[in-house]
C-alpha cells in the first residue's frame, strides 16, 4: 500500500528572514529497525562556519566506505575526488588486494549521493618505480583529468612529484593500466633543495586563473608547506612557503562567497586528527585548525584526506586511515558535513547515535511500535536551529525528508 504524504510546515528559525521549512514523511522505506532522514547535506560554502570551527561532521554508516579489494595485500588510502556527469570519480592509491607490495593508483565511481561504489579499476601501475601513490586530481570542464602523484625512487632515492593526464579519467597512456616512466616526473625550478627533496604524501594540485599550483612539503625540510606554479603542469617554478606548519598537505579547493574567493587547504600528520586552514589568497594561509579527531581504533592513524565538493558545497571528506602505527593496513573512511537532525522523545534524542549514508542522509535505529516525539533540525554548525516540529509518530522503516522553502 502506498503511504500518504505527511507534511509539517513551520517558519524557519534563524537570524535570516523567516523561510518556510517542512519535514515530510515519504512513501520510501528504510530497512528495519531504522528511520532515515534526508535533505541534510551541507549548503553553499560559508567561510564563517569554517573560521569559527563549528562544523557538524557525521560518520558514514559504512565503516570504511571503501575497503580494499580481496587479495593478499590490502592497504589503500590517498583518496581524491572529482565530480563527473554521473556523480563522482574517486582515485586512491596503495595495495588493492595486490600480489606485490608496490603502490599503484586505482579508481572507482559513485552516484551523486554515494549510495553505491563501482568495482575498482587499476589505472596507473608502478612501472619503472617501486611505488606510485599520493594522488591529487583536478578535472577540467572538458573532462580532462590531471593527477599529481609521487613516485619512488628517483635518482636520489627519494619521492618526487609526477603528473598524469587522461581525457576520460581512466586511460592515462596508450595502455591501461599506464606504466609511468622517468619522463612523468615534474621538476620544481627555484626550490634549491629539490634534487635531494623527499616529497612523499604531501602534494596537492590546484587550477587557478589559468595556471597550475602545486602545494608540497619536503621531509628533508619538514615544517612548512610550499607552493609552485606552472602554465603547463609539466615544469613548475617555486613560489615560496605558504604555511608554517609541520603538516602534510593533501588537498586545496577554492570557493566563492560574497564575491570573494576562498582557498581551503586540508592536511594530515599520520596521527589521530585532520587539519585545515582557510585563506582569501592561495599564496599565504593562517595557522591550521583541527578538522576532526579519529573516531576510534579503526581510523586511529589518519594518513591522507580528500574533499568531496560539487564546486559550490563542501559536502564531506574521504580519508585514509588504519588501526596500526605501521600505517600499512589502511582503508578509506567518510565523514559528511551535515545539518544536525534530532528526534526528541521522552527527553532523549533518538538520532544522537545516527550515522550518515552519504552526504544527504542520516539513519538511526528506533524501537518497535510507535514512538511519539518531534524533529528538530540545526544548521551544519550543529547549533543554529532551523526547524522545530510538532509531535509526530515515528515507526521503524520510515523515511523523512527535510526541506527548506
Amino acid at each position: 500500500m502506498r503511504r500518504a504524504l505527511l507534511t509539517i510546515v513551520l517558519p524557519m528559525l534563524c537570524a535570516a528572514p523567516a523561510v518556510a521549512a517542512k519535514v515530510e514523511l515519504t512513501h520510501l522505506r528504510a530497512p528495519t529497525p531504522y528511520v532515515e532522514v534526508r535533505g541534510l547535506s551541507a549548503g553553499p560554502f560559508r567561510p564563517l562556519l569554517w573560521q569559527r570551527g563549528t562544523l557538524h561532521w557525521v560518520q558514514d554508516a559504512r565503516w570504511p566506505i571503501l575497503p580494499p579489494a580481496p587479495g593478499p595485500l590490502r592497504n589503500i588510502y590517498a583518496p581524491t575526488v572529482v565530480p563527473i556527469r554521473s556523480g563522482y570519480r574517486i582515485y586512491f592509491g596503495g595495495w588493492d588486494g595486490s600480489q606485490t607490495p608496490n603502490d599503484r593508483l586505482y579508481t572507482a565511481t559513485t552516484d551523486p549521493e554515494f549510495q553505491s561504489i563501482s568495482p575498482h579499476q587499476l589505472t596507473v601501475d608502478h612501472g619503472r618505480f617501486v611505488h606510485v601513490n599520493n594522488c591529487s586530481a583536478v578535472r577540467l570542464q572538458n573532462g580532462t583529468t590531471y593527477i599529481a602523484a609521487t613516485c619512488y625512487p628517483d635518482e636520489a632515492g627519494t619521492n618526487k612529484p609526477a603528473l598524469f593526464v587522461s581525457k576520460d579519467g581512466v586511460r592515462f597512456g596508450a595502455a591501461t593500466p599506464y606504466a609511468p616512466t622517468k619522463a612523468d616526473l615534474v621538476p620544481i625550478h627555484g626550490y634549491e633543495s629539490f634534487a635531494d627533496a623527499d616529497i612523499n604524501g604531501m602534494n596537492a594540485l590546484l587550477r587557478e586563473d589559468g595556471v597550475w599550483r602545486l602545494y608540497f612539503g619536503d621531509f628533508h625540510q619538514f615544517g612548512k608547506v610550499y607552493r609552485a606554479t606552472s602554465r603547463d603542469a609539466r615544469t613548475f617554478q617555486y613560489d615560496g612557503p605558504v604555511l608554517d606548519a609541520a603538516l602534510m598537505v593533501n588537498d586545496v579547493h577554492q570557493f566563492v562567497f560574497g564575491g570573494q574567493r576562498w582557498s581551503l587547504m586540508l592536511l594530515h600528520h599520520n596521527d589521530q586528527r585532520l587539519s585545515y586552514t582557510l585563506s582569501t589568497t592561495s599564496a599565504h594561509f593562517p595557522p591550521a585548525s583541527t578538522l576532526f579527531q579519529a573516531a576510534g581504533n579503526d581510523d586511529r592513524y589518519i594518513v591522507a584526506v580528500g574533499l568531496v565538493t560539487d564546486g559550490r558545497r563542501a559536502l564531506g571528506v574521504l580519508y585514509g586511515a588504519g588501526a596500526v602505527p605501521s600505517l600499512d593496513q589502511n582503508r578509506i573512511f567518510a565523514r559528511w558535513l551535515q545539518k544536525r537532525a534530532q528526534f526528541e522523545a521522552s527527553g532523549r534524542d533518538l538520532a544522537a547515535d545516527g550515522r550518515a549514508l552519504g552526504p544527504d542522509r542520516l539513519r538511526f535505529p528506533v524501537p518497535p511500535g510507535v514512538t511519539r516525539g518531534r524533529f528538530v533540525v540545526y544548521d551544519e554548525d550543529g547549533a543554529t536551529r532551523l526547524y522545530e516540529g510538532p509531535e509526530v509518530e515515528l515507526r521503524q522503516g520510515q523515511v523523512w525528508t527535510f526541506r527548506r522553502g
